[in-house]
């Protein structure tokens, strides 16, 4: 009689992985529900809304009959994630907290504590497929999540199951109301991954110093103030607070004059890039053997082809695309694809 093996599920409190326990269940595993706490800190006027979510997944777990644990990530998370983010944003480079989450909590201390707990495998919500240690992109191309998940390991992925990389959202709505769970109609989660309904301004604004400055135009001209470069990434065009005519752009900053640039032309040559340049880079199942990719430089954005240029360190890489996009921002990732398959990716530099 071949051995039920035990998938660990990581449970957020909301639809998705509550269906993914859900689907688990069914499909006749021993499911085991994880709650990770990771941040439990509130913000002046923000609540973290972490309370919320743990009793929500209980309850998930409690309606499924499956056993449910939580595992303390919250000392490591603030290392490996937020101090990282907060490091990154303070050169000046904008970096994807969720992108580091997936790599040191979710694929490696939550996989590697699963395992050491007794689980064979695990699992979360994410809109992803993965294959004999391959990537690949989900059925729901709207909601596709490799762009996050790219710099998780073939061993990793190995270990792993997504359940809803087979489903659309809707689909996935329908089957939590089929399920009766109780977070069926639960709204997505925005803001910052692990914070919530807070924006990076109110989050940043509690662990950095922060004085205002000149946003420049294209002439050189004052055209307004800041509340703080760090605050501003390339293409921003919200939030500038410079009213009046045409809207502006942000094309450059400069962390140590604290002066942001910006631009009314959208033709600005600043803005606009045929040449990638990546650091950190990381393929999933080794270098690829075809030098043709699609390239991806944030999350649902349009693919675009692309030609690999590996450095003999093969931890650099640039990449000459065939077509000019906008706002390719320093501290983002560009995740790189042949077809659905996710090769893996690398950090923008200048």
């Amino acid at each position: 009689m071949t051995k039920q093996k035990t998938v660990y599920v990581g449970m957020s409190g909301g639809v998705d992985s509550s269906v993914t326990a859900a689907l688990l269940k069914d499909q006749g595993y021993n499911v085991v529900g994880v709650y990770m706490k990771n941040w439990t800190k509130s913000l002046p006027g923000f609540d973290c809304p972490w309370k919320e979510d743990f009793q929500d997944a209980k309850r998930v777990a409690v309606q499924l009959g499956i056993d449910f644990k939580v595992f303390d990530f919250e000392t490591e998370y603030k290392h490996k994630v937020v101090d990282y983010m907060i490091e990154e944003y303070k050169t000046g480079r904008t970096p994807n907290p969720d992108i580091m989450c997936n790599q040191e909590i979710k694929f490696k201390l939550f996989l590697e504590t699963a395992l050491e707990d007794g689980a064979d495998l695990v699992a979360t919500g994410h809109y992803a497929k993965v294959k004999n240690g391959k990537l690949y992109k989900a059925k729901d191309d709207n909601k596709d999540q490799t762009y996050f998940l790219y710099r998780v390991t073939e061993d990793a992925l190995r270990k792993t199951l997504f359940p809803l990389g087979e489903y659309t959202k809707p689909e996935v709505r329908k089957l939590a109301k089929k399920f009766n769970l109780v977070t069926a109609s639960k709204k997505e989660s925005m803001g910052i991954c692990f914070v919530g309904k807070v924006g990076i301004k109110e989050f940043l604004s509690q662990y950095v110093e922060t004085m205002p400055g000149d946003i420049i135009d294209e002439n050189d001209k004052t055209v307004g103030q800041h509340e703080g470069a760090i605050f501003y990434t390339i293409g921003q065009r919200q939030g500038l607070g410079v009213g009046g005519g045409l809207p502006y752009y942000v094309v450059d900053k400069d962390m140590a004059s604290n002066k942001v640039y910006v631009t009314t032309n959208l033709n600005d040559k600043r803005l606009w890039t045929r040449k990638l340049r990546l650091i950190n880079v990381h393929w999933i199942n080794g270098r690829p053997a075809n030098n043709l990719v699609e390239v991806r430089t944030r999350h649902r954005a349009k693919c675009s082809v692309g030609t690999l240029y590996i450095a003999p360190s093969k931890k650099n890489i640039a990449i000459e695309l065939d077509q000019e996009i906008r706002a390719a921002t320093p501290g983002q990732s560009a995740v790189l694809y042949q077809g659905d398959l996710v090769l893996g990716g690398g950090i923008i530099t200048l």
